[in-house]
């Protein structure tokens, strides 16, 4: 099938490069870029994803449930410094 795309600038650039170093055709590069992406069913960058870190607990002890963070801070800090 013949189709036309459009692709941005940076990245038709950086295909007909890969495709002339590798001895491909852009064509090539597109139909296999594609083939990959059906392969493995991926439908975006997976990026960075933050790992869990949540611990045990029953949250915020009952003393400090209606202070402002200043007061938490400070009690935190007491007898560590000046």
């Amino acid at each position: 099938m013949k189709t036309t795309i459009e692709l941005a600038d940076d990245l038709a650039h950086k295909a007909k490069k890969f495709a002339a170093q590798h001895g491909m055709t852009l064509r090539a590069v597109i139909e296999e870029g594609i083939r990959l992406i059906l392969r493995d069913g991926r439908t975006k960058s997976t990026g960075f994803e933050l790992r869990d870190a949540t611990v045990d607990g029953d949250g915020i002890s009952p003393e400090f449930a209606d202070k402002a963070w200043s007061d938490i801070r400070d009690a935190a800090y007491k007898g560590r410094g000046s």
